[in-house]
């Protein structure tokens, strides 16, 4: 898979299905990254290795992803996600999950509010740009959030209040938005793959 279209434009995509497998888990990227992160492509490489299935594609066009206001369109880049699930559950007869970053987090959430998706990861996730949606998502939510990320902590922890699923937030210990500190991405990597494979039904 090279790209699929949503919305009347072509979205660069790069799916990897193990055999057999457990679930599928679509990425939504956060601002001013792409399907190239190195960070969501390890999570991604992780999720394989456990057997899940692991979508990631681009939100946005690099003309529209130029436009700063796109990036924090969190209405569009939901709709976006929406629209890619629908394609994947034509694709992939197998449980979908959401992994989400920064502003992805928040589309993760939005999307999940307006359709069936079976478990939500975010990481760093602005999910307070969810706003309302919060309280319509049914799909079991683990929040990851770096100790250290003290603002994006604080919007967790205030909008963990209005979610009405089963929600866990799981503070990694040092870490800052990036992850970047050694055996951080790994603890993430780790707790999202055990979320999945804890929450999403066995097909």
């Amino acid at each position: 898979m090279s790209s699929l279209e949503v919305d009347g434009v072509q979205l660069p995509g790069e799916l990897e299905v193990p055999a057999p497998a457990a679930g599928l888990v679509i990425f939504a990227h956060g601002s001013d990254s792409s399907r190239h992160s190195t960070r969501n492509q390890y999570v991604a490489k992780v999720l394989n290795e456990a057997g899940l299935g692991t979508l990631l594609f681009d939100l946005l066009t690099p003309a529209e992803a130029a436009d700063r206001r796109n990036v924090f369109d969190i209405e569009l880049l939901a709709s976006r996600l929406t629209a890619t699930r629908a394609w994947a559950a034509d694709a992939v007869e197998l449980p979908i999950g959401y992994f989400g970053a920064s502003t992805g987090g928040a589309a993760a959430l939005w999307s999940a509010a307006e359709t069936e998706v079976h478990a939500v990861v975010s990481r760093g996730g602005r999910i307070d740009l969810a706003g309302p949606r919060l309280a319509s998502v049914t799909a079991p939510t683990l929040l990851i959030v770096g100790e250290r990320d003290t603002d994006v902590l604080r919007y967790n922890r205030e909008s963990q209040q209005a979610l009405r699923c089963p929600n866990q937030l799981e503070i990694v210990a040092g870490a800052t938005h990036l992850f970047p500190e050694p055996g951080a991405l790994e603890q993430v990597a780790e707790l999202a793959r055990n979320w999945f494979l804890d929450t999403l039904p066995r097909t």
